[in-house]
């Protein structure tokens, strides 16, 4: 098939109507890109009751689902980007969605998820039709939406519409998987001959990313190097079996930058902009940071991180870490939530280190903004990184990213290594095993860089000139789009 396609666009979450993670943001910057590149795209994600009343649109139809012979009813909404004519639609059902978080409070997700997301899935496929609008492909985000291709290849097959309709499913974060207790299957929406290790069935229990897994027409992840990596058992969590069967139809398509939102040039958060050819304004951000986080204004490096603390992004080495770190002439800045053992420490070294160490609790855009500006170096010592956001966008604006080798992290981050170097190639510094002595030693290596200020420049530089668009991806996307056209 040629030509612009007609792209549904299924997902939890997405900027600015909600957002917990990079899928939100990449559900917001993917359909913008391919709606630049002449596309119709439509995106559909669940009525939350935190979503701005602005921002909901208008109720324009009911809808439904039916599980285990019972008919529940919702409604749908239209709305519209801000800025933008791309319709975003709202399945909206006050019991399941009306609710403070969209997935649970704290770490404890509610135990009604399996029903909430499989009644969302099934009631985006009685919507569409009442739109009038086809679309020819269906792209599906993580667990949440995954029972669609399940639907379409079982209990839709014979539908006028969906019975050959081609899926894409695109995995952001596989340790995130959507696993229910068997006794939930009747909830699911999908009949118990399904539950099988050849299709829902994981070790006892229902496991939804399977079901997208198994059934979409094609796969992707989100970086090159973690589309190998899942097909082992190092990052697997338990489907690397399962993801090799559907090795030919698993791509990996790298995420990109939203530049009218992360742009040292032009971004609006920051209280003064910058560029590769003019520095002036980054040393501006570094010393409103120390200002509006209470460091010592003093010319040390500011090491950063602005992330969810958790294990896989590789926290416990930073706090295992950071008494050693502090001994030397730095400073240190986090914003982010999780694990409370991980809050709680981390704030325990901020109190002891008054001036060299900032931690911030919970997640500010502006602030966010403002840490990727002022700082010198961005730490994602993670343990799995599926692709990554934050090493791009600390890049693009002058923060030197210090980084494990894994997922999109080894297919984004150039080591500053002699070769790289004197070729000019290097963006960051990169340890290829995960350890403790490994992160510090990154850090050792990223002090010594900064005191050489030819080489800091230069690797500096380096990354601000690289193109993180989603230009590049998008296209990659269609190519993939098509090819499940072609093959649904």
């Amino acid at each position: 098939m040629s030509g612009p396609l007609n792209i549904l666009y299924v997902t939890s979450e997405v900027v600015p109507f909600m957002k917990t993670g990079g899928l939100a943001d990449v559900s917001e910057a993917l359909p913008r890109a391919l709606r630049a590149q002449g596309h119709d795209v439509r995106v559909v994600l669940p009525c939350y009751g935190t979503i701005p009343e602005d921002l909901k649109g208008v109720r324009s139809g009911p809808c439904s689902a039916r599980f285990n012979g019972d008919s529940i009813f919702a409604a749908w909404r239209t709305a519209r980007f801000p800025d933008s004519d791309m319709p975003v639609y709202l399945i909206e059902h006050d019991l399941y969605f009306w609710r403070d978080h969209p997935y649970g409070k704290g770490n404890t997700e509610y135990p009604d998820n399996l029903e909430r997301f499989c009644f969302f899935c099934m009631a985006v496929l009685d919507f569409v039709p009442q739109t009038g609008w086809v679309p020819d492909v269906i792209h599906c985000h993580d667990w949440h939406t995954a029972t669609i291709p399940a639907y379409i290849k079982t209990r839709f097959v014979d539908h006028p519409l969906w019975g050959a309709m081609p899926t894409v499913f695109t995995i952001h974060n596989l340790a995130y998987q959507g696993r229910f207790a068997s006794s939930l299957m009747p909830k699911t929406g999908l009949g118990w001959e399904l539950f099988t290790p050849k299709y829902v069935e994981y070790y006892g229990d229902i496991n939804l990313m399977k079901a997208g897994i198994t059934f979409a027409s094609k796969l992707n992840t989100v970086s090159r190097t973690y589309a190998k990596e899942i097909q082992t058992e190092l990052a697997g969590h338990g489907l690397e079996g399962v993801l090799r069967t559907r090795a030919d139809d698993l791509c990996g398509i790298q995420n990109g930058v939203d530049l009218a939102v992360w742009n040292p040039t032009s971004d609006r958060r920051i209280p003064a902009n910058f560029s590769v050819a003019d520095q002036a304004g980054k040393r501006v951000c570094k010393e409103a940071l120390q200002t509006r986080l209470g460091l010592d204004q003093k010319d040390v490096p500011i090491f950063s991180m602005v992330s969810r603390l958790v294990w896989d992004k590789g926290i416990s080495a930073l706090v295992t870490s950071l008494d050693q770190l502090l001994k030397k002439d730095i400073q240190v800045v986090l914003l982010g939530s999780g694990d409370l053992s991980f809050e709680q420490a981390l704030l325990k070294v901020a109190q002891d280190n008054p001036g060299k160490m900032s931690v911030t609790i919970g997640y500010n855009e502006d602030l966010a903004h403002l840490i990727y500006a002022g700082s010198d170096f961005y730490m994602m010592p993670s343990r799995t990184e599926p692709c990554g956001l934050s090493q791009m966008y600390s890049m693009l604006y002058g923060t030197i990213p210090v980084v494990h080798r894994t997922g999109g992290l080894a297919d984004t981050v150039t080591d500053a290594t002699p070769g790289n170097l004197a070729s000019q190639t290097a963006t960051g510094i990169v340890f290829n095993t995960w350890s403790d002595r490994a992160f510090i030693n990154a850090v050792n290596r990223a002090l010594r860089l900064y005191g050489d200020a030819s080489a800091f420049e230069q690797v500096r530089r380096t990354g601000m000139r690289r193109d993180f668009s989603w230009e590049r991806s998008a296209r990659e996307y269609v190519q993939l789009f098509r090819e499940a056209v072609a093959a649904p």
